[in-house]
């Protein structure tokens, strides 16, 4: 087999990852597009609502945890299917339900069965991609939230305007069951001469996965690990105000109409889409400088995370509507540019029998910021009837997120 021949198959299996992350995103963002509708039909109140987009990322911070352990010890084939099979019949069911208490129970499983995906996606790109080439592909693979959050407010809203938002949620999943099928029938291991290809004869990594799987316990008592968890909350609590309020601030503070919406709040997320990419092309060519790869990840994490609070926290003090829209765009391709690299990092920083597990703490931390932020929002929003201080309080965790990762850390973990 020569090198040629080596790529295709495993860019293959990226693009397929893409499909799968942008039908994963589709499933949680279908409930932020029909926010106002739902509200109105289940006659919800704000902090209510909060709850509800809040459902799905409780349990998926918490599932994190043992999902990036099940990826390590049955490998991205298996668990990706199941995840995928799952999430889509949670997600059709959506379509039928008539109760808050239900609909707010599906969306729990829905959290529960999506915990795997990126882990798995991570566990394959380690183990088809080598140390040097890897910030690409996992930036790719991450691109596929981007991409989805891109195209999930005009999709999903025309799918909503003509269908119903019922007819909505039946679409979305079936569409991840036709990917579950795909991925079965194509995802394969490397055999050990493509790994030799790929890694190379004296390969460390390969050889110390084969060592003790350690626990994760073992990971929460290094302080290293709790500064990626606060960073990584900080940084992911303002992403996901935009992904569960930003349709309903420009529908309610900036009054346009659902339609106009629709193709609005897509404009920050396609910046979202080049500030991953570029998060990851920046890093890659920095290692390529031979920059150690811990400082390297966090030129993207930490300057991500500044210029994106310096971008929201005026929002709050201007009454323009153009350049609110300019400063929201900005304020989220910068607060992008650290997502893909957050992933790559956890790779940089574990021991390498460890990547999935320690990947899932930090996404973890993450998530509990995501679940906090429709509910602080809501909140907010009953109290004090508009979205200034959301907007303030995002900026504050993003400097919380760039200290975080930008000062505490240092080295890899070393085993012991």
């Amino acid at each position: 087999m020569t090198i040629k021949q080596k790529p295709k198959l495993r860019w293959g299996f990226i693009i397929l990852l893409v499909v799968g992350a942008v039908v994963n995103y589709l499933d949680r963002s279908n409930l932020s597009i029909a926010n106002t509708t739902i509200a109105q039909e289940f006659g919800l109140s704000q902090t209510q609502m909060g709850f509800l987009l809040s459902a799905f990322l409780w349990p998926y911070a918490l599932a994190n945890l043992p999902a990036g352990w099940l990826v390590d010890k049955f490998g991205p084939k298996k668990m990706f299917a199941w995840a995928s099979g799952l999430w889509s019949v949670v997600t059709i069911i959506c379509g039928f339900l008539n109760t808050y208490s239900m609909f707010y129970a599906m969306r729990v499983v829905l959290g529960v069965a999506e915990s795997p995906f990126f882990t798995s996606g991570l566990k394959a790109t380690q183990t088809w991609f080598s140390k040097e080439e890897r910030g690409v592909p996992v930036s790719i693979i991450n691109t596929g939230s981007q991409i989805a959050n891109a195209i999930a407010p005009p999709l999903l809203t025309i799918l909503m305007l003509t269908m119903s938002w019922r007819g909505m949620f039946v679409i979305v999943g079936v569409f991840g069951l036709l990917v579950m099928l795909v991925w079965l029938k194509v995802y394969r291991n490397p055999t050990p001469e493509e790994v030799k290809l790929i890694k190379g004869e004296n390969d460390t990594e390969t050889s110390k996965a084969n060592e003790v799987q350690a626990s994760w316990g073992d990971l929460l008592k290094q302080k290293m690990t709790w500064f990626m968890i606060l960073g990584n909350f900080g940084i992911m609590f303002t992403i996901w105000v935009y992904l569960t309020w930003l349709p309903s601030y420009l529908e309610k503070e900036q009054g346009f109409t659902l339609k106009q919406m629709g193709w609005i709040a897509s404009i920050p997320f396609f910046c979202g889409i080049i500030g991953v990419l570029l998060g990851g092309l920046i890093s890659d060519f920095a290692i390529r400088r031979g920059i150690q790869p811990i400082n390297v990840r966090k030129i993207p994490i930490v300057g991500g995370a500044i210029i994106a609070a310096a971008s929201v926290a005026p929002i709050a003090f201007i009454d323009n509507t153009v350049l609110s829209i300019v400063l929201l765009s900005v304020g989220y391709f910068a607060s992008q540019l650290p997502s893909g690299v957050i992933w790559t990092l956890a790779a940089d920083v574990a021991p390498s029998n460890q990547v999935g597990s320690l990947g899932a703490i930090q996404n973890f931390g993450g998530f509990l910021g995501a679940a906090m932020a429709p509910i602080v929002t809501g909140i907010i929003l009953d109290k004090t009837g508009s979205f200034g201080y959301v907007f303030i309080l995002g900026a504050c965790l993003l400097i919380m997120g760039a200290i975080s990762y930008g000062i505490f850390l240092k080295k890899p973990i070393s085993h012991h």
